[in-house]
């Protein structure tokens, strides 16, 4: 089953061909499921919206507008899949994101769907990020597994106990991991985005320099960004004389360790095989390179998708799609969109 996928949620127009392997589509079994992406192509508006420090929703949408067609042409010319004619799905990425760039590309979907007379699949972004870690492996992910979700708008800990089974351990109670990334670089002047601008700045620091608090919240494991986003902006105010990279360094050290404390917790409370890391800041190296080490201790497998599937793209979005559509079939076209829509959890 070859999924032709949209991804418009932000200020990426992405698309991406995924094949789903026959073995998955006849038995529905999670053991058997292992996406192949046969494209993925992005076109960035990261040079377009770095001038004004963050993403324009107007100027996004409209850039959708514009380069969509270019980028589903190139998705499909890459598979080299000869067309449309051998697509048998179309997915789209319905929530959460920005309305305007998710009609875009939903819109998009549904038309190309409707008139091919092919299914259509709205798809949650969030889960997009969770299957990252399916594509393009020989064996699937041991399940049960942890997985640590960080991205600009999200911070979870979640258990998968199954393919789409999820139950929620803990979340953040104020600002996202990359927001607080972003808000930081941008106060400091390192540049848009914010995530890479202060992971490449911290790689000349001294993380031990700057000890920066490690939020706790009594009798829970959820997160706290805020007071930490405060501190190190005070912190910069009243040491002028310190080098931004040692700054960078403390607080991306404090960051990484306020989120594996966490994974730490739940790897000594639940019995996993598997601890999955997705999102855009599981791109970040520091916690990438801790996440393995932690692993390693704890005698789990670790399973971090490759840079370039931890930000926004469409090959997960695909991998949803085909994963939704044989479980549940597919979605109606009156289906919308949605600026904030949270997975689905099961009762813990």
């Amino acid at each position: 089953m070859k999924v032709l996928a949209i991804e418009t949620s932000c200020d990426e127009t992405a698309v991406a061909v995924i094949d789903i392997n026959d073995d998955f589509r006849s038995n529905q079994i999670a053991d058997n499921f292992r996406p192949k992406t046969l494209s993925s192509v992005i076109s960035s508006q990261i040079d377009i919206h770095a001038k004004y420090g963050g993403v324009v929703p107007e100027i996004a949408s409209r850039a959708h507008i514009e380069n969509i067609n270019y980028v589903v042409d190139e998705a499909l010319e890459v598979a080299d899949i000869k067309g449309l004619a051998n697509i048998d799905l179309i997915g789209a990425t319905h929530g959460p994101g920005l309305l305007g760039s998710l009609m875009v590309g939903v819109s998009y979907a549904k038309a190309l769907a409707f008139s091919l007379g092919l299914p259509y699949i709205g798809v949650n972004h969030l889960e997009g990020h969770l299957l990252a870690s399916f594509l393009d492996r020989d064996f699937p992910p041991k399940l049960p597994a942890l997985v640590l979700l960080v991205s600009g708008g999200h911070s979870i800990l979640l258990r998968m106990t199954e393919l789409g089974s999820y139950h929620l351990i803990a979340q953040t109670q104020d600002d996202a991991a990359g927001e607080a990334f972003d808000k930081i670089a941008r106060y400091l002047g390192l540049g848009f985005p914010g995530g890479p601008a202060v992971d490449k700045a911290a790689q000349f620091g001294d993380s031990n320099k700057i000890k920066f608090p490690r939020a706790e919240i009594k009798g829970s494991m959820d997160l706290s960004f805020s007071g930490l986003k405060t501190a190190v902006i005070r912190y910069s105010k009243n040491n002028p004389e310190v080098d931004t990279v040692d700054i960078s360094a403390g607080f991306q050290a404090a960051v990484v360790d306020m989120l594996l404390l966490r994974v730490k917790k739940a790897i000594d409370e639940f019995r996993s095989k598997t601890l999955i890391i997705g999102g855009g800041v599981a791109a970040n190296s520091l916690l990438r390179k801790e996440s393995e080490s932690l692993a390693l201790q704890e005698n789990i497998d670790v399973i971090i998708p490759l840079k370039k599937d931890c930000t926004d793209n469409a090959a997960m979005i695909g991998a949803v799609a085909g994963f939704r559509y044989v479980k549940e079939g597919k979605s109606e076209f009156t289906d919308s969109v949605y600026s904030t829509l949270p997975l689905s959890y099961n009762n813990t």
